[in-house]
């Protein structure tokens, strides 16, 4: 039995025993003999306080309609939902507002079955969105069934949640799948393309020229690999949450950076492009995982360089002492990231597309998630903001840290 088939059993469950003691507490108010007066309308106002109580801690949108099809009681989550007009003494069709998303129902009162169904509909359907950039169609779980009533229609109550957040991070998991085997294939064949040559032909080996710029090419192509598996390794590790999977200590971050300028001269170079250090303080140090932030600070430069292979590129990493702690930043004067794209850039596997070249060195999608991910786990923050074209710059803020005594 899955998570929702549990939690939708129990509402009905709730509801059924809801139901019951109402109809318990009516037929003594309709007989008074049987008690106070008094007694049963605070019970009757008891009872509907705890239904309004149970049907409220639902995130989802809960709705009850009538023999009549008019919705008879509604949750926080359906107001929210589909407001702000009034719900109650509406059709369950004028609420829904489209046809689809009242299948279910429709099935439920003329079969007298519980029905349930997965719809998907188009952004511009989309109930209680406003349209973002980069929102696309959303996934609803809308599932209705009858509730009992002695002696006359049942009622029907109805679900609705939103899969979207779901689907949208299934479909773009898919596709980095896709993608990731597609990047992890081709290095891989020429990988294998080359070691068959060489085993064919083992002669190449001593003309030393041709054999470096075979191994050369087999290196790029393995370091490739190394990457992509590496991005997913880390990213997993980060998001498990393990605190004791954290090496804290206290390291120089001017030889942090330096580190990975060495790692990164060859496509520097390469570029012809420019990276200046300006750490108002050559003697700062950072508490935490150095690991984390070699990684931070790499893809964080890493991605302005490749994302920007036009020579004449310049990358600064700028720090400075804030209030209570200290503002780190990486600023390069590329071609920058549009506006629609700036909202998703941290989350996972997403990629923002770019017109360069057919030679453009693609990332995995996992580079800034990591960067956001490693930050959060120091208790930091960071933020981008991009001019296209003129200036792009990624600043983390961090508290204060201090090693323990």
């Amino acid at each position: 039995m899955t998570p929702n088939t549990i939690l939708l059993t129990l509402a009905a469950l709730c509801l059924l025993a809801w139901v019951l003691r109402l109809r318990t507490t009516i037929h003594r108010l309709r007989h008074p003999q049987h008690s106070q007066h008094s007694q049963d309308l605070r019970a009757l106002a008891a009872a509907r306080s705890e239904r309004d109580g149970l049907l409220n801690a639902f995130p989802d949108a809960f709705l009850i309609a009538d023999a009549q099809g008019r919705v008879q009681h509604c949750n926080q989550g359906a107001k929210c939902l589909l407001g702000p007009v009034p719900l109650i003494g509406r059709t369950v069709l004028e609420v829904l507002r489209d046809a689809r998303l009242a299948a279910p129902y429709l099935a439920c009162r003329n079969t007298g079955e519980p029905s349930a169904e997965h719809i998907l509909l188009p952004a511009e359907a989309t109930p209680g969105r406003y349209l973002e950039p980069g929102s696309g169609d959303s996934v609803w779980l809308v599932d209705a069934a009858p509730l009992p009533q002695t002696g006359a229609a049942p009622h029907i109550r109805i679900l609705l949640r939103d899969l979207s957040a779901g689907h949208q991070l299934e479909q773009i998991r898919k596709d980095f799948v896709a993608n990731a085997s597609h990047e992890l294939r081709t290095p891989i064949t020429l990988v294998d393309g080359y070691l068959e040559t060489l085993l064919d032909a083992p002669e190449m080996l001593d003309d030393r020229p041709s054999a470096l710029r075979i191994l050369g090419i087999m290196r790029k192509h393995t370091e490739r690999i190394t990457r992509i598996i590496e991005d997913m390794l880390l990213i997993s590790r980060i998001e498990s949450g393990d605190a004791s999977m954290q090496r804290m200590e206290e390291f120089s971050l001017s030889d942090c950076v330096c580190d990975i300028v060495d790692r990164l001269e060859s496509l520097i170079r390469a570029q012809n492009a420019t990276l200046a250090i300006q750490l108002h303080d050559p003697a700062i140090a950072l508490y935490g995982d150095r690991f984390y932030w070699t990684q931070i600070l790499f893809n964080l430069i890493e991605n302005a360089l490749k994302q920007n292979p036009t020579p004449g590129l310049r990358v600064t990493v700028h720090s400075a002492a804030c209030n209570d702690g200290l503002r780190l930043a990486v600023i390069d004067n590329g071609i920058g990231i549009p506006a629609a794209d700036l909202p998703f850039i941290f989350k996972r596997f997403y990629r923002v597309e770019k017109h360069h070249s057919q030679n453009q060195i693609k990332g995995t999608g996992l580079g800034l998630s990591i960067v956001k991910r490693a930050i959060e786990a120091h208790r930091g923050s960071i933020t981008c903001q991009s001019a296209p074209g003129v200036r792009t710059s990624f600043e983390i803020t961090l508290p204060r840290q201090a090693p323990p005594a």
